[in-house]
């Protein structure tokens, strides 16, 4: 298993060479872009790193690859699930063929998740007390 400080190395490898998929869905929920949502990209979650992640929902959101093996994305859903967090998959194609589609799925299950924290859940989390 990969160290705290090797698992951050790897993300941020990741944030500076995204895939082209990730490139193109990024291009969509940054900048609070999608429904007013904020995401953060290649978030780490111990032992594990999500290509998307919108806090404010838990969603997380994973771009599978074209040499992608479903059978390994049960320990990592499983992981997040019983973490609180909602995951949602797509592959290249669905990026690549049906953009709309696949940003239109991701905002109906933003819009239906439960907000994580009291108050807009387009807004920031709350600031810790001094």
């Amino acid at each position: 298993m990969a160290s705290e400080s090797e698992l951050a190395k790897f993300a941020r490898n990741l944030r500076r060479d995204p895939t082209e998929w990730e490139k193109r869905l990024w291009r969509h929920l940054s900048n609070r872009q999608l429904g007013g949502y904020k995401f953060r990209r290649q978030y780490k979650f111990a032992p594990y790193i999500a290509d998307f992640f919108c806090p404010a929902k838990g969603l997380v959101i994973e771009i599978d690859g074209d040499t992608h093996h479903a059978d390994r994305d049960e320990a990592p859903d499983i992981f997040f699930l019983r973490s609180g967090f909602a995951t949602l998959r797509f592959g290249n194609a669905d990026v690549h063929r049906n953009i709309d589609g696949v940003l239109q799925t991701i905002l109906a299950k933003l819009d239906a998740l439960p907000d994580r924290w009291p108050g807009d859940a387009r807004t920031s989390p709350p600031q810790p007390l001094p």
